[in-house]
């Protein structure tokens, strides 16, 4: 169990152009704002432009292994190599297209070696790796396997998510978090179904992480773009609260 006094990590990811450093900032004050205890906080990312101050940037990890085609977010992986940039202890990694609406303080002390959330469809014990706590170098050889063996890989799991939970489970070392804890907008956000009326949306109780994966991204449910013709609701205000 990490004390208060312990410095913990939270690391995030920014490559390409889908978020701007806007996105990161913004996470990071999100961070701030609900982290009592000690925290440094970490961007991989191969355009650290914008980026606040008190954001330690390092380069996003070069892969051993050509990852173009589809985004998967095979780069990911790259967290476990064995010296993560001097790093030590636990990490918090959290994706660029999530809002904290709660205390993060004690998702370091669950018990487990790795946590992640269960994911909201799948049902083969896959994790949503929106949100998930390692210890920095426990498992090189996920990231290891990866790189020796990434054609094969990626002809059986789809994405990174799908191997990285495959690994670990196989190893006992992967656990979830209480399901209240990180919540899905689009699946526990938004109100009981209707085609034609556009619909109200809510934080469901306990909820410390509300994770927009796939679409809508954060600025586009504030003004109620849902990016889905079936998938109507009305412009979630509240969002501008905690996405600041």
């Amino acid at each position: 169990m990490a004390t208060d006094t312990e410095l913990v990590n939270v690391l995030c990811m920014k490559w390409g152009t889908k978020y701007p450093a806007d996105y990161v900032n913004r996470l990071y004050s999100m961070v701030a704002r609900n982290m009592a205890r000690s925290f440094r906080f970490v961007c991989l990312t191969e355009d650290g432009v914008g980026l606040d101050d008190n954001i330690d940037v390092f380069p996003l990890p070069q892969s051993a292994v050509n990852l173009a085609g589809p985004e998967r977010g095979w780069n990911k992986l790259s967290v476990f190599a064995a010296d993560l940039y001097g790093l030590s202890g636990k990490v918090l990694c959290l994706d660029l297209d999530l809002i904290i609406t709660g205390s993060l303080d004690d998702l370091f002390d669950y018990p487990g070696e790795v946590m992640i959330i269960k994911d909201w469809i799948k049902t083969d014990g896959t994790g949503n790796s929106s949100v998930y706590r390692f210890e920095v170098g426990a498992h090189p050889e996920v990231l290891a396997k990866f790189e020796k063996s990434f054609d094969s890989i990626k002809k059986t799991y789809r994405n990174e998510q799908e191997y990285l939970s495959a690994e670990l489970l196989a190893k006992g070392a992967l656990k979830y978090w209480p399901d209240e804890l990180c919540r899905s907008f689009k699946r526990h956000c938004i109100k009981p179904f209707s085609f034609f009326l556009a619909r109200e949306t809510v934080i469901p109780k306990n909820a410390r992480i509300i994770v927009f994966h796939g679409k809508p991204d954060p600025h586009e449910a504030i003004v109620g773009v849902s990016g889905k013709w079936y998938r109507h609701f009305k412009p979630a205000a509240w969002i501008t609260d905690h996405w600041r």
